[in-house]
């Protein structure tokens, strides 16, 4: 296994040569941006009275879930390029309503629910509604450079805690949150795995050429990505090649044919694989923080080690601090810059992206 790995490791190397050498003459890539975002997304916080029952049972999954973001729409005016959501499929309407009196848990589509039947709280319960408000914002910003939408597809059982078990995710409903997607975004709004790999055999192949679109070319759009393990993930894939015909990008590792984009999640343990995996022209995204353990303490290290490690999004829980806090944790733009230049792919720098 160690010798798959130092191959591995040499032929990312290899591949990613070329284009760190050319860069000066290319224009600049969707891959050549770096921009924060956060985890989650959606989610407000959650009612005192269900968070005192679940600290009462679970003081560490307390923990974790005591945080919340701002509307959308702050968090995309603030900076915020990378955005996460939960999705949970609802063909019918009405699976997670129970409890519940907002009448769009009854409507069927998926519904945006961080745990369903516990930590329930968002600001965009529909998916189309969570679309349709980044949508317009997009649209009263065109020159923004390219937001990922990161979703994760719930499928956990909940009611042994407490909770509604989600409905699982079999191609049927991949393919329903495909569509979906579509019907609020247009194709001219999307980078899509085929916009990557176009002619090439196989998504991997267009990446490890660098054959993501310009940033001029991408300005305005969106790019979505599935973050679930390699079983999830193949039912999305199904029988693809790569992943023609669908809009998501898939987690997966960078030897397999549908690589593209990785979600790697510790940037501090895994700091040299996203560096390697940047600088073979794969997106990468990372976060700076998670479950509030870094705020609580005040540990910048994997902050610092994620904006510095050339992962495209750095995700968090804290565009701005939370003030029950002590220490004052947050994640701001390096250098108050929007979007800058990947530091892994162009060191130099070259300014904020956005006021271009």
């Amino acid at each position: 296994m160690s010798h798959v790995r130092t191959t591995l490791g040499l032929m990312l190397s290899l591949a990613a040569a070329p284009a760190i050498a050319a860069d000066k003459q290319e224009p600049l890539r969707i891959n050549d941006i770096a921009v924060i975002g956060t985890h989650n997304s959606y989610k407000l916080p959650m009612p005192a009275e269900t968070m005192a029952k679940v600290r009462a049972a679970a003081p560490q999954m307390a923990d974790a879930l005591d945080y919340g973001h701002r509307p959308l729409v702050e968090q995309l005016d603030a900076g915020a390029r990378q955005l996460e959501i939960d999705v949970n499929y609802d063909p019918k309407g009405g699976h997670y309503a129970a409890g519940s009196a907002d009448p769009r848990l009854a409507k069927p589509g998926f519904k945006v629910l961080h745990i369903p039947g516990i930590d329930n709280s968002s600001s965009c319960v529909l998916l189309t509604e969570c679309l349709t408000i980044i949508r317009d914002w997009s649209a009263a910003h065109p020159r923004h450079v390219p937001i990922l939408l990161m979703f994760n597809a719930k499928d956990e059982r909940n009611a042994a805690r407490g909770g509604i078990d989600a409905l699982p995710f079999d191609e049927a409903a991949y393919d329903a949150l495909d569509a979906e997607i579509r019907s609020v975004l247009g194709p001219d709004r999307l980078v899509t795995p085929d916009d990557v790999q176009g002619r090439y055999p196989t998504l991997r192949d267009a990446v490890l050429a660098n054959n993501w679109p310009t940033l001029e070319q991408s300005r305005g759009k969106f790019l979505f990505a599935l973050d679930e393990p390699p079983a999830k993930v193949a039912v999305y894939r199904g029988k693809r090649q790569s992943l023609e015909g669908r809009v998501f990008f898939i987690n997966t590792d960078e030897a397999s044919p549908a690589a593209g984009y990785l979600t790697l999640n510790d940037p501090v343990k895994e700091g040299d694989r996203i560096r390697r995996a940047v600088a073979a022209n794969y997106i990468v995204r990372t976060r700076a923080d998670a479950n509030t353990r870094e705020a609580r303490a005040n540990d910048t290290k994997p902050r610092d080690a994620a904006l510095a490690g050339g992962a495209q999004y750095v995700s968090t829980d804290y565009l701005w601090p939370d003030p029950r806090l002590a220490g004052g944790y947050v994640v701001e733009k390096p250098g108050g810059m929007v979007a800058r230049c990947n530091p892994v792919r162009h060191p130099a720098g070259c300014g904020d992206l956005e006021a271009k």
